[in-house]
């Protein structure tokens, strides 16, 4: 007789840089989630659908939790807190390279006290630390709060990723398939254009202009020779960063487009031809109506 079928659904939680989107990408074994050093470069969830034989798990990468310093901070906080509300698992994610400190214990306190009925400790970055300093990663991570069981992995290197899906499965209840087995992820093709442009503006611009960098998509059009030409508006708040991100003589915002095209053809599976414009919006951080515009509320 045949095991019962599971799904359900795993949200990925943690301070900012804890490695939720490279671990996502990991599990799914292709890049959907843009990934930098830059704090809060997760501004939307994202869903990703891994497919077993015998199971079907919905991994939620969320934002970064953070103390937030603006509108645009404290809904980024919103979304991730919002998804412990109503997932099977939740994973939490702490940095081995970095000290445990006051806001992994925040975060582990709501983790604490959501209802999931399976809680994981999960240390990442175990190709960056010692086994010294994982030992007391782990010790200290685990004082934290209670959870169910902890697992190490390096999810760039691909280390022990098996073993965390593994181990969720293990513990999602019996159920369908969420999604269809084609259907990778739940983001559209404008949400994928804004963020790997995004994602591209904050790998080459430095100090705090990523901060202040939001990226809309305003059309995709198909052409009758199969590719799409792609319209998208990068924000920013002051005068000078607009400089800063068209460049001298448009060598920034060439390099962005030139970086993200690759990653678009990718995804959609079409050649691309990719149209940036920059333009000044004062302090749309703090602007409720246009961080929905941008789509990084966390929705009701």
């Amino acid at each position: 007789m045949s095991e019962a079928f599971k799904s359900g659904f795993v949200a990925l939680v943690g301070r900012p840089n804890a490695g939720k989107s490279t671990l996502l990408n990991a599990c799914l074994g292709q890049k959907v989630a843009i990934e930098s050093p830059v704090a809060q470069t997760t501004r939307k969830r994202l869903r990703a659908v891994v497919n077993t034989q015998d199971a079907q798990l919905v991994i939620v990468d969320t934002p970064g939790l953070h103390k937030p310093k603006d509108a645009l901070g404290k809904e980024l906080n919103r979304s991730a807190l919002g998804e412990l509300a109503d997932v099977d698992v939740v994973a939490l994610l702490v940095d081995s390279t970095k000290t445990v400190g006051r806001g992994d214990a925040w975060v582990a306190n709501h983790v604490e006290a959501c209802d999931a009925e399976f809680k994981l400790l999960v240390l990442t970055k175990a190709d960056l630390s010692n086994p010294s300093q994982m030992a007391a990663q782990l010790d200290a991570a685990q004082a934290l709060a209670h959870f169910d069981d902890a697992i190490v992995v390096s999810a760039k290197e691909g280390f022990n990723v098996d073993g965390f899906l593994r181990l969720v499965v293990e513990h999602l209840p019996e159920g369908p398939r969420w999604f269809p087995e084609d259907m990778p992820y739940d983001a559209t093709p404008e949400d994928l254009v804004a963020e790997f442009v995004r994602e591209k503006a904050f790998l080459n611009l430095k100090q705090e202009i990523p901060h202040s960098v939001g990226v809309r998509c305003d059309s995709i059009e198909y052409a009758k020779d199969g590719h799409a030409s792609i319209s998208a508006t990068i924000l920013v708040e002051r005068e000078g960063q607009k400089g800063i991100v068209v460049g001298s003589k448009g060598s920034m915002i060439k390099r962005i487009g030139t970086e993200a095209r690759p990653e678009l053809e990718r995804l959609l599976n079409c050649k691309v031809y990719l149209d940036l414009n920059v333009r000044v919006q004062p302090q749309w951080r703090r602007d409720r109506s246009e961080i929905r515009r941008l789509g990084y509320d966390a929705g009701e």
